[in-house]
């Protein structure tokens, strides 16, 4: 039986007085696409940072594909990081360098495949995220908001991944290029056989995307399991965050 994809326990996460997660945890198994949602200062995208390891937990323990998140091994630690890619909030991406560049770039951070090769897996990477080859000679300041997202989600997928993390990915997008992003993700996400990890406030990207979701409160985990049995747990904060009028609404346009 295959490990979960992400496993965490007892973690807690403390910036100087400020407790931001105390004792949670969580188990991703693979194939799944689970949404964190929360309030402001819930500790949505701190978690997401945890999982990545850009931020070490006080206590507790993060574990990706079965294996520790911070083993001591600094090789391993790197093999385990490219089995997952990340889409930060809006891009991220490197403002002096072009979009192949851009998406070049951990491909060239393996230091082990030409020049040729690498120009050939970018223009695969575009074609994957409906973007065309004339695209990859533009500069990040002359896409379109749509497009900087499309190109960091290529980014995202440079190395083969098997886990996507997604930080906000339709912020800053209108309702139409969002639909569209989700679309795609939908896709990528049903081709490559991806377990996908989004923090989201957005109930039309929770809607479409989410096959489970776990919701952060009161430095723990409120909630976590299937929307329909989320919605129904009975705390304050859940039936504000997923009153009904907003989810119907979300749920209409999902099916249109």
């Amino acid at each position: 039986m295959n490990p979960p994809v992400i496993d965490i326990r007892g973690l807690m996460t403390r910036f100087g007085a400020n407790v931001v997660h105390e004792g949670i945890d969580l188990t991703i198994p693979p194939g799944e696409v689970v949404a964190l949602v929360g309030g402001s200062g819930s500790g949505k995208t701190t978690l997401l940072r945890q999982v990545i390891g850009l931020l070490k937990p006080q206590r507790g323990e993060v574990r990706v594909f079965g294996l520790p998140l911070h083993s001591g091994d600094a090789r391993a630690d790197r093999a385990l990081r490219r089995r997952f890619g990340v889409l930060f909030q809006q891009g991220a991406l490197f403002s002096a360098l072009n979009v192949l560049e851009n998406i070049a770039f951990p491909l060239r951070e393996l230091r082990w495949l030409d020049r040729n090769t690498i120009h050939d897996l970018v223009m695969v990477k575009l074609a994957m995220v409906e973007l065309e080859p004339k695209h990859a000679w533009l500069m990040p300041a002359e896409l379109s908001g749509g497009m900087v997202k499309r190109v960091a989600l290529a980014r995202a997928l440079a190395l083969e991944p098997e886990l996507l993390l997604l930080d906000e990915p339709t912020a800053g997008l209108d309702p139409d290029r969002s639909e569209a992003f989700v679309a795609l993700i939908r896709r990528l996400r049903d081709q490559l056989g991806l377990t996908v990890v989004l923090v989201t406030h957005d109930l039309d990207t929770l809607n479409a995307l989410a096959t489970r979701v776990a919701v952060l409160g009161e430095r723990r985990i409120l909630a976590y399991g299937p929307l329909d049995d989320v919605m129904k747990h009975d705390h304050p904060f859940i039936r504000s965050f997923f009153c009904a009028e907003r989810m119907a609404r979300a749920s209409a346009r999902g099916r249109g």
